[in-house]
């Protein structure tokens, strides 16, 4: 770039002594372009500062950087943990690009100034709120856990109380109605009373639409809930989680105490019971600011709290659905298929939502058959095959053309192709009985025994069932110690019955050895 007394030179040649392009590039030694576009610049206004990311690196990352903010563009729509770290984007670098020479320093330097101009946040300066006794905050956490072995992922919904800094948690298989409910009402039920504020957040469990002007449509279960408690709901303003700061640090502080190791239990319900304790016990620490413990300042708390209802509240989900073809209902935007019972085909049913349990019954509120719900936006099926069993034993030779079929195992289709028409009956008889028993799974197992040894019969089928299944223990084949010797077999000698029936007796035995 010229200095102003380059350009000021310049601009005189051309304009006050009439020197044209030609002769003032060659009196000053510049391209000829270069003259020409100072005696045409009309703005001599200083240039605007360079921005930091322009004026602080090297040249080399140049080609880079396009890459580089398409990556932290790209991460914006991932999961917090899974976005570049600057180390990350290095080794990527000089993974795929081809002789890449910029340092870590040079690109750690480009990555913290880019990343906190995309991920950049409005400040805003927060008024501190101030929390009567009384008042409740609700939210939901992840956590994974073990039951009966099972590893799941579930949820657990938190209800602290900001005033005294005390809090509640239960974990369920998911989130959904049942689950705020049945936690809300277990919490409540173990304090002895219910908060006279709760604070939520506007989850589509309870709110249904957000109405101009800061008012909510919320679903009809939560509206006869909150009258059957008596109690103010409250809403924050979207995307303002710091309006219940209280229960998202607590969210954050029960899992590492309480879910950290990985839990393990037999028992779900059970273990929520441990886990009430386990709050209790954690309440006897001082509190973070005032001198007192938290389990003190909850007294405040308590005194400030409504009367739990008389009447219990129906805490289960209710829905009417018409069984398909197979005598399947959907749940979960159809994502969830549960087995009624062959005869209910295209027929109306009941369902009973817990957080656990879909129990299915008939037009008369009779029970057919319950299920444990399942969780999550993945296909899956919960089905009862001990109905379909049954009814297939009697019909066998609709086996083929019915919709179960095409359901079962491909294994046990395999072998129920493989036996003779009249024998079919008898084996779905068996199969049902074995699932009766066991389960169904038993029976599939057993099933592929039967191929295994060629066996295409009820009988076979019932027999190793019971070799699989038995109560008693399947002994090893002895083995005899070297050096025993072999046993000769003993020939009979018939003629001693002889004389016994002739009623020589043995005497008469002995005599006849010695002749």
């Amino acid at each position: 770039m010229l200095t102003m007394d380059q350009i000021h030179d310049i601009r005189n040649r051309f304009y006050e002594k009439g020197e044209n392009i030609s002769q003032i590039a060659e009196a000053l030694h510049l391209d000829w372009r270069t003259v020409r576009k100072y005696i045409d610049q009309t703005d001599f206004n200083s240039p605007p500062p360079k921005p930091a990311l322009e004026k602080q690196f090297c040249p080399k990352l140049d080609p880079y950087k396009e890459m580089i903010d398409s990556w932290l563009i790209e991460d914006k729509s991932a999961p917090r943990k899974q976005r570049h770290t600057a180390k990350r984007v290095f080794h990527r670098l000089l993974a795929e690009i081809p002789g890449f020479d910029c340092s870590y320093r040079t690109v750690a330097s480009y990555y913290a100034v880019k990343h906190r101009e995309i991920f950049k946040q409005n400040k805003q300066a927060y008024l501190p709120l101030v929390h009567q006794p009384g008042e409740a905050q609700v939210d939901f956490g992840t956590a994974e856990f073990y039951e009966n072995g099972q590893k799941l992922t579930g949820k657990y919904l938190e209800v602290s109380f900001p005033y005294s800094n005390k809090g509640y948690l239960q974990l369920f298989y998911g989130e959904n109605m049942e689950c705020l409910l049945e936690g809300l009402d277990a919490i409540f039920r173990h304090i002895g009373c219910v908060p006279r504020e709760l604070w939520f957040d506007n989850t589509k469990v309870i709110v249904t639409e957000i109405i101009r002007g800061g008012g909510r449509k919320l679903t009809d279960k939560f509206e006869r809930f909150r009258e059957h408690y008596h109690f103010k709901a409250v809403f924050m303003n979207p995307g303002a989680g710091h309006e219940k700061g209280n229960v998202e640090n607590k969210v954050g502080y029960q899992r590492r105490n309480f879910m950290v190791p990985v839990p393990r239990f037999l028992s779900l319900s059970d273990y929520n019971r441990q886990l009430l304790t386990e709050c209790e016990k954690d309440a006897r620490r001082n509190h973070y600011r005032y001198d007192e413990t938290i389990e003190e300042r909850f007294q405040v708390d308590l005194t400030a709290c409504h009367e739990l209802p008389v009447i219990p509240f129906d805490l289960t989900g209710h829905k009417t659905l018409k069984a398909d073809n197979w005598a399947k209902v959907y749940l979960n935007q159809r994502h969830h298929a549960y087995s009624v019972a062959p005869k209910y085909a295209q027929c109306p049913v009941h369902l009973v939502l817990t957080s656990s349990m879909v129990i299915i019954q008939d037009e008369n509120f009779r029970e057919i058959v319950r299920h444990r719900r399942l969780y999550g936006d993945t296909k899956q099926e919960q089905m009862d095959w001990l109905p379909y069993l049954k009814q297939l034993s009697l019909r066998p030779r609709a086996l083929k053309y019915t919709g179960i079929y095409e359901l079962m195992p491909e294994t046990m289709q395999t072998y129920l192709a493989t036996c003779s028409g009249s024998e079919v009956g008898q084996i779905l008889k068996v199969l049902s009985e074995l699932t009766s028993r066991t389960g169904f799974d038993s029976a599939v197992n057993t099933v592929n025994h039967a191929i295994a040894h060629q066996a295409r019969d009820a009988d076979s089928l019932e027999s190793l069932y019971r070799r699989l299944y038995s109560d008693v223990p399947e002994l090893p084949a002895m083995t005899l110690a070297p050096g025993i010797p072999k046993m000769i077999p003993m020939q009979p000698n018939l003629t001693a019955y002889d004389i016994l029936l002739q009623g020589k007796g043995a005497d008469g035995y002995a005599r006849q050895r010695n002749l």
